[in-house]
């Protein structure tokens, strides 16, 4: 059998590259000319015969990861507003347009330690199966353990602050902070339980009893607009100082994701098979993995080092520009 002439790093590359289509055909057509180039249809066969695989990303992202630092979770919607035949796609709450949107789910895990953003694991949502996004939180949570990953603290916002998730947590051995709804219910002062929003909470935090799970700190935060959130976490003895570090950390998943999408294409493969979306977002991801470290190296940001092959290919073209207007002859 003769070897493949696509592999994955020619895709990953590929994807690093392109400004904006990310396509089989497109692929092809920028390969620099080679009697074995690949053509268009060996990136095609490349995302329907290479298996799915999240242990792949984390062969490349062990090395970042070090002991403390935080694990996010959380979830982003790839966008898929014409899509009517393509595997994975689903009917879905998009937080970025506010409304029902089609797309696919995409469920990620990230470790960072407030300057490194590294993805270490993520999952999709596939209609065609019974898994929820808690589901897939917990069952990352329990590979990140496998792993010996051993953070600070586990962040996640208030839809997956549910009692089973946050139990899961505790019982890996790990501290979680979260944000929870207004209308949580704890017992401050053993008289019974009732919202958080209505219970005195301290500046530096309240040790309370959160209703069906133990004993947590509350923390109650005024925002920008005049509104107020409430943290939680079962580490104590936190203090808001640390617990304000540690938020911070937690919005690192929303510039993961922003990236992800404006610089690596995760959401504009044109495949309609469920298997070839899902290869293509695993190797998008390695792509940006990819493009973190050597932002982390280099002290160059995402969107530079992209521009920078892009330059390259514009000063190519005006060294000897071929779209010009020639002069007619007259008579």
């Amino acid at each position: 059998m003769n070897a493949p002439r696509a592999s994955a790093e020619d895709y990953i590359q590929f994807l690093i590259a392109t400004p904006k289509v990310a396509s089989a055909a497109e692929a092809a057509r920028a390969q620099p000319d080679h009697p074995t180039a690949p053509a268009h249809d060996a990136f095609t066969r490349l995302l329907h015969r290479l298996e799915p695989d999240p242990a792949a990303l984390w062969d490349e992202a062990r090395s970042s990861v070090r002991p403390g630092g935080a694990v996010v979770l959380d979830d982003s919607v790839l966008d898929k507003p014409f899509a009517r035949h393509m595997g994975l796609v689903r009917r879905c709450w998009s937080g970025r347009h506010r409304r029902v949107v089609s797309g696919i789910g995409l469920v990620t895990l990230l470790w960072t330690d407030g300057a490194a953003l590294v993805p270490c694991d993520y999952r999709l949502a596939d209609p065609a199966r019974a898994e929820t996004k808690n589901d897939h939180f917990r069952a990352m949570l329990a590979v990140a353990k496998g792993r010996d990953l051993s953070p600070r603290v586990v962040l996640f916002d208030t839809w997956y602050s549910g009692k089973d998730n946050r139990k899961a947590v505790r019982a890996l051995g790990w501290h979680f902070l979260t944000r929870v709804r207004s209308n949580r219910r704890v017992n401050p002062d053993r008289t019974g339980n009732r919202a958080i929003e209505g219970c005195p909470i301290g500046a530096a935090g309240t040790v309370v009893h959160l209703e069906g799970f133990g004993l947590v700190k509350a923390f109650r935060i005024a925002t920008g607009d005049g509104g107020t959130e409430h943290w939680i976490t079962n580490d104590l003895d936190m203090d808001e100082a640390t617990r304000a570090v540690l938020a911070g950390h937690a919005w690192g998943i929303e510039e993961y994701h922003r990236g992800l999408k404006q610089h690596c294409h995760v959401d504009r493969c044109q495949v309609r098979m469920s298997r070839a979306q899902a290869v293509h977002i695993g190797l998008a991801i390695r792509a940006f993995l990819r493009l973190e470290w050597h932002r982390l190296k280099s002290g160059v940001s995402w969107f530079a080092a992209k521009t920078a092959i892009v330059r390259e290919a514009v000063r190519t073209y005006l060294a000897a520009p071929t779209y010009l207007l020639t002069q007619k002859s007259t008579t």
